[in-house]
């Protein structure tokens, strides 16, 4: 099923971002992992590629796994930083090989070799340029990302806008956003980018902090703002592991209702393959979603 269908649907949904294994040693775990959470029966799943597409290989055996075992919708991330178009065409041959529908095109993240690298001779310096030639060559579902709070790249807001328009024209159906901790900002951003003429849904992302050493990374990849009772909560809770743990699935799910209670239909979860975290959401949401996840 194309994610885009599950969008447009009027009902609430919910989606978990997990990741593939860095080496072939830990895809059992990662096995088990997923496929705790595809078992509560998400709207749709995600699965990353990898910095510079380090774990692409195993990207799509998680995705066909999850797909075949338990059916659910699933989301493929493709990234084409210094990537060469042979490559990008085997990966969309894979794709279609193992049914898969949907893909999330992204540039990818710069890893301190490719920061160094001439990026003038990259056949992809953009995700832009990615999408459309996925758009010409595929009727893939196509995912794009966001950020409520400026590309790091970006000179400012207007210009960061500016070129998310030029990627919804390329061809992307829907849009995610980067982790966002503070609800009004990513309403803020929704209103600027509507009134740009960007009308594509928007999914925004939501990450549960569970443990308070992420909270460092989570500013680090995203930039994203800690408001105060976010930061208040660390402060009370990060020492104890089982109540920072209990306290971020709150925070979470509380950010959830709050976007589901202001006309967001549609919320996406950095679940980080944890599935006593999705689970937790879950719980606290089968009411409000309407049906039961845990029967």
């Amino acid at each position: 099923m194309k994610i885009i269908e599950i969008l447009n649907q009027e009902q609430m949904s919910l989606s978990f971002e997990v990741f593939p294994p860095k080496k072939e040693t830990s895809f059992e775990s990662v096995r088990i992992a997923t496929e705790k959470i595809a078992s509560l029966k998400p709207s749709f799943m995600s699965v990353t590629y990898g910095a510079g597409g380090g774990t692409s290989e195993y990207t799509l055996a998680v995705a066909e796994n999850i797909r075949e075992k338990y059916d659910v919708p699933m989301l493929a991330h493709l990234t084409c930083v210094s990537s060469s178009r042979e490559t990008i065409r085997e990966r969309i041959r894979e794709m279609k090989e193992r049914g898969i529908e949907n893909v999330m095109a992204l540039r990818g993240d710069l890893t301190p070799e490719l920061e160094q690298t001439d990026r003038r001779k990259w056949d992809y310096r953009y995700a832009v340029e990615l999408i459309r030639e996925l758009k010409e060559e595929t009727d893939f579902c196509i995912g794009g990302a966001c950020y409520p709070e400026v590309h790091p790249e970006s000179p400012n807001q207007r210009e960061d806008i500016r070129r998310l328009k030029e990627k919804v024209e390329a061809g992307v159906d829907f849009l995610t956003t980067q982790m966002v901790f503070d609800n009004n900002l990513f309403f803020n951003f929704m209103y600027k980018i509507r009134e740009a003429g960007i009308t594509v849904p928007v999914l925004p992302g939501i990450m549960p902090i569970t443990n308070a050493n992420q909270v460092e990374r989570a500013v680090r990849l995203s930039g994203a703002f800690m408001p105060q009772r976010f930061k208040a909560m660390v402060d009370k809770f990060g020492s104890d592991p089982v109540a920072m743990r209990q306290a971020g699935i709150a925070y979470a799910t509380d950010q959830i209702i709050d976007l589901y209670a202001n006309g967001i239909t549609n919320v996406h979860v950095y679940s980080m393959n944890k599935p006593d975290v999705a689970e937790g959401i879950w719980r606290n949401l089968s009411d409000i979603l309407g049906k039961s996840f845990l029967e």
